[in-house]
């Protein structure tokens, strides 16, 4: 049997190196998201059993810096809300599920 190539396969890489995050940019994105979830979760925490009554299982999206927040029966409704009201803004905001873990699952 006969090789077809001797030739060497060039590597593949990435298709836009120069888009490449490093790993200390990583790291700190991912702290400043468990930070803003640790802010969020206690502002839910504190508005959690005033809401869960009325509004069980909808979704409720937070704003730590303010403290205001928009709730929707829909997922699809509550990025909408979003959208309309802080798309010109640079705010970060943290949803959670008004239900007893405030997840829409198992995790």
């Amino acid at each position: 049997m006969t090789n077809l190539s001797e030739k060497q396969k060039p590597q593949r890489g990435r298709i836009c190196p120069e888009r490449t995050v490093s790993l200390e940019e990583i790291a700190r994105r991912k702290a400043q998201r468990t930070k803003l979830g640790l802010r969020c979760r206690e502002i839910f925490e504190e508005i959690r059993p005033q809401l869960i009554e009325k509004y069980y299982n909808w979704f409720i999206a937070i704003e730590p810096d303010t403290g205001e927040y928009l709730i929707d029966p829909k997922f699809l409704g509550i990025l909408e809300k979003i959208r309309e009201r802080y798309d010109d803004t640079d705010a970060m905001l943290t949803t959670f599920r008004l239900n007893e873990r405030g997840t829409c699952g198992r995790l």
